[in-house]
């Protein structure tokens, strides 16, 4: 097995609904695994509701700690609402990192933060939830990659069979 380049680390998760929902941007955005500590997502997980069942393919592993034994070349970026945070438009993802998110109902501790190559937070009013922030970050990540995926077969291959939709040329000029 290569070594993961991207992965996405949940610090005591609530909500089996975001779970679900960050094992879908995973899925989506081709991290390699999702890590995770605490016991709340464990009592919860029975409501289950990662709807593309990307947990058939990307390991979801409950973790006594985000950042042990990870390679030693993968960087440690944290997400969260920091003063003193670099906002995510201005920021260069590495080659191998650990996003790690904290809990929608409280912040990362200053422990895990202090363990940080980096800590970004994205720019809004107001703060996001965790799958939608998870979203946002990998898509940032894959946005600024220079080669990505892209085009009609890329549509082909990850629209629902119910969706058929095709764009006319235009026939207006400039």
């Amino acid at each position: 097995m290569t070594e993961p380049r991207v992965i996405i680390g949940l610090f005591n998760p609530k909500s089996p609904t975001n779970v679900g929902g960050v094992m879908r941007a995973a899925g989506c955005y081709q991290a390699d695994s999702v890590v995770y500590t605490g016991t709340r997502y464990d009592r919860a997980a029975k409501f289950y509701t990662d709807t593309q069942d990307a947990m058939e393919t990307i390991p979801l592993t409950n973790v006594e700690c985000l950042v042990d034994d990870l390679p030693s070349d993968m960087k440690v970026v944290c997400v969260e609402l920091a003063v003193g945070a670099t906002p995510l438009p201005h920021f260069e993802h590495p080659e191998k990192a650990i996003y790690i998110f904290g809990p929608e109902d409280h912040s990362l501790p200053q422990a895990v933060a202090d363990k940080a190559d980096h800590v970004v937070y994205v720019p809004t009013i107001g703060c996001m939830n965790l799958a939608a922030t998870v979203n946002v970050v990998l898509y940032d990540r894959l946005a600024k990659a220079e080669t990505s995926l892209a085009g009609d077969d890329l549509i082909r291959q990850s629209r629902d069979s119910r969706n058929r939709l095709t764009v006319k040329a235009s026939t207006e000029t400039a």
